[in-house]
């Protein structure tokens, strides 16, 4: 490799795909770039190191011979993307995405500079890259995001489910060109914002149900959120199941415009009326049983779509569930029963959030009275209350004025606390005690959120959600002890907090989409360049997910001071290992490095902030 390549030359190499969100220099800064040589055993690299002395490109050349097959582009020291071009014709064919940009391994053979295949994508980006494709009406694009006939055949798919599948997705160019005729969510200032389903995880459908000859990792119901501007919408991206390192999609897209109410049913996660395989043969299916699955066949595949009316798609939820119901009376053993009532009970709680199923809280009532009759001591009774609670609780959210909020969730906290007492046992209390805990503390009352937390940080330790209650309280019981904070910086490099001894410093969580950060911005930063002088700093720790435009956000309104970020966002180590429950949250540590207060407003700030400087 010639050393005497020009830091200009190589940054004017980009990306061969768009959406790439890496580091540019300024044209000012570019002075203040340099380019050194890399060699190992098996090759070299230009590496070109940014104006914080940070890596920002490294163009290998991986196999010796002279030629660069990798493109490597960086944001905050950390690679988000690289372009490999095996043959070396300065055309990409495959592009991978890395740390903070995702997951995503993309083949372009054609070398067209669109990608034609997925190697890996999570089922968050393949709603992104669905999302993406309907707006700018890019069918091709869609296409790579959905079921093929070739991947149904590797899947082992029944006839029946894959030839419904092909048909759902069949005819990417026309659908879109329908959808979007008539969509208000769906436009060319759409920005797909995240993923959102009911499912805590994906569900694994055993090849033995008959659907396939193989095991299968399923999401159902799932929802993109999107935003134009300040107004969110929702987009019902359907049922998507994993080939591989591949998350597909199953239908095409459907934006949920105005009241509309979706009626969300898939496939892979319906009852199967296949008896070839092993466990149906031992069980033996009733004529009762198959009746009814053959009604809720039937019913399915005249399911409604968006642009039913709402009283098509109750109807069609209400006599899903009575299907279900039916089905659990005349199952032949407790465990083909049991599942029947949970997807009836879910598949009621969910339509009930979603406005599609009349008095459904009734009907999950009589469903709990109704297991209770027959067994006092049943799972399912503490399954189907919590799922009630929950539907309740977010359909009058929707539905209160700013006056009743106060007093729903005075509400919502009697019947978590209720819920935890009366099933201590149940698989859902520690979800229940994390929500109890957070809404008291976020209601002004640490005192009674900390009995919460403990309770759960002690008797659930190894639930999940244990995890951000033992931060929690750690973050609760900070004032007057030191603040132990340190990780990666955004841009590289790392940070702990010891370094600010003697300072008053403030630590700031925050995220790109947080409006109450963005509102307080202007104030801190009138703050920090007046205090600086005397000894004040400030340390952001962002808590945003993939893909958020975190260093767009900084430029733009120009933060001075340094980043602590990992992966997570919060859920990740830096926001549960402190019980992080809302943004912002601000912590100010004194000069002797111990907090003054976990819960600090900007108008507690002016007045601590000078006070604490003062103070000798």
């Amino acid at each position: 490799m010639a050393a005497e390549v020009t830091v200009e030359q190589l940054l004017a190499y980009g990306p061969s795909q768009r959406d790439v969100d890496y580091e540019i220099p300024d044209k000012a800064e570019v002075s203040k770039c340099e380019v050194k040589v890399e060699k190992n055993d098996k090759g070299s690299a230009y590496v070109v190191y940014g104006p914080q002395s940070t890596v920002i490109r490294r163009f290998v050349d991986s196999d010796g011979n002279g030629g660069v097959d990798q493109f490597r582009y960086y944001k905050h020291g950390l690679e988000v993307f690289r372009d490999v071009d095996a043959n070396q014709n300065r055309k990409a064919e495959e592009c991978f995405w890395f740390n903070t940009a995702g997951t995503r391994w993309g083949l372009d053979p054609n070398e067209d500079g669109r990608i034609d295949e997925w190697k890996r994508i999570s089922a968050e980006e393949a709603s992104r890259e669905a999302i993406n494709a309907m707006i700018a009406g890019d069918a091709q694009a869609l296409a790579t995001v959905l079921i093929t006939p070739a991947e149904a055949r590797t899947l082992g798919l029944s006839k029946e489910v894959a030839e419904a599948m092909l048909e759902a997705t069949k005819d990417p160019a026309g659908q879109i060109t329908k959808v979007l005729s008539g969509s208000k969510v769906l436009t060319k200032g759409t920005r797909w914002d995240r993923f959102d389903t009911s499912m805590a995880w994906p569900n694994l459908i055993p090849a033995s149900s008959g659907k396939a000859s193989i095991d299968l990792l399923v999401y159902e119901n799932v929802m993109a959120m999107v935003r134009n501007g300040e107004e969110t919408g929702f987009v019902q991206i359907g049922e998507m199941v994993r080939i591989g390192d591949v998350w597909k999609l199953t239908v095409i897209p459907q934006p949920v415009e105005g009241e509309q109410t979706i009626a969300a049913s898939g496939l892979l996660m319906q009852p199967s009326l296949s008896t070839t395989d092993a466990t149906t043969d031992t069980t033996g299916l009733n004529e009762d049983v198959r009746k009814l699955l053959e009604q809720l066949q039937a019913l399915d595949e005249d399911s409604p779509d968006a642009k039913s009316s709402r009283t098509a798609i109750e109807t069609y939820n209400v006599r899903r569930a009575q299907i279900l119901g039916e089905l659990s009376k005349v199952a032949e053993t407790k465990d083909q029963r049991e599942i029947w009532l949970r997807q009836q009970i879910d598949g009621i709680a969910t339509a009930t959030q979603l406005d599609g199923y009349p008095d459904g809280i009734k009907h999950l009532q009589a469903i709990e009275a109704a297991i209770a009759k027959q067994d006092k001591d049943s799972p399912l009774i503490p399954y189907t209350t919590f799922r009630r609670l929950l539907a309740e609780y977010n359909s009058r959210m929707k539905n209160s004025s700013t006056t009743e909020v106060a007093e729903l969730q005075t509400w919502w906290t009697q019947q978590l606390e209720g819920y935890a007492k009366a099933y201590p046992q149940s698989e859902d209390t520690p979800d229940a005690l994390l929500q109890l805990a957070m809404v008291t503390e976020l209601n002004g009352k640490p005192k009674e959120a900390r009995q919460w937390y403990e309770v759960l940080a002690k008797n659930y330790r190894t639930a999940q959600p244990a995890n951000r209650a033992i931060g929690a309280l750690r973050r609760l019981d900070l004032v007057g002890k030191p603040l132990n904070l340190s990780g990666n910086v955004l841009g590289g490099g790392s940070l702990d907090l010891r370094q600010y001894a003697g300072k008053v410093t403030l630590v700031i969580f925050w995220t790109t989409w947080c409006e109450p950060c963005t509102e307080d911005l202007p104030q801190i930063l009138a703050m920090y360049q007046q205090y600086r002088p005397n000894g004040f700093e400030v340390i952001g720790v962002n808590v945003d997910g993939p893909n958020e435009p975190i260093k767009q956000y900084i430029d733009r309104y120009k933060i001075p001071w340094p980043h602590i970020h990992e992966e997570g966002g919060l859920e990740g180590r830096p926001a549960v290992e402190m019980g992080i429950i809302n943004v912002p949250t601000m912590i100010l540590v004194g000069k002797d490095g111990k907090v003054l207060t976990v819960t600090a407003s900007f108008e507690d700030l002016k007045k601590q902030i000078p006070a604490e400087l003062q103070r000798q």
